[in-house]
C-alpha cells in the first residue's frame, strides 16, 4: 500500500475577508471531494485572506497510480478557476 500526500499552495487575490475566503475554500473542497476519493484540510495560511494551504492525501496499490490522482487533483483544481495554484509537494508513505 501506497499513501500520497499533496501539500497544494493557492491564492485567491481577488478576496478581501476571511469570510470571502471561507467560501472558496469550502467550495474547492466539496468538488474535490466530490470528484476524487481523497482527504482533503487546510492545512497552512488559515488566517491569511488571499493565501491557504491544502493538504490532500490518498491510499492506493502502487505508487503510479497514486502519483497520476495526485496530479489530476492539482490539474482539477487549477481548472476551477477558484484560485491561483502555486507549488505542489508531493510525499509518498509505503505501509
Amino acid at each position: 500500500m501506497v499513501v500520497g500526500v499533496l501539500k497544494l499552495q493557492l491564492a485567491i487575490p481577488e478576496n478581501h475577508s476571511l469570510k470571502g475566503k471561507r467560501g472558496v475554500i469550502k467550495r474547492i473542497q466539496a468538488r474535490v471531494a466530490q470528484r476524487f476519493n481523497v482527504s482533503i484540510t487546510e492545512c497552512g495560511d488559515q488566517d491569511l485572506w488571499q493565501s491557504s494551504i491544502f493538504g490532500f492525501a490518498i491510499a492506493g496499490t502502487s505508487r503510479p497510480i497514486v502519483e497520476a490522482s495526485l496530479r489530476k487533483i492539482v490539474d482539477f483544481v487549477e481548472a476551477l478557476g477558484l484560485a491561483e495554484v502555486g507549488e505542489a509537494e508531493v510525499e509518498f508513505f509505503h505501509c
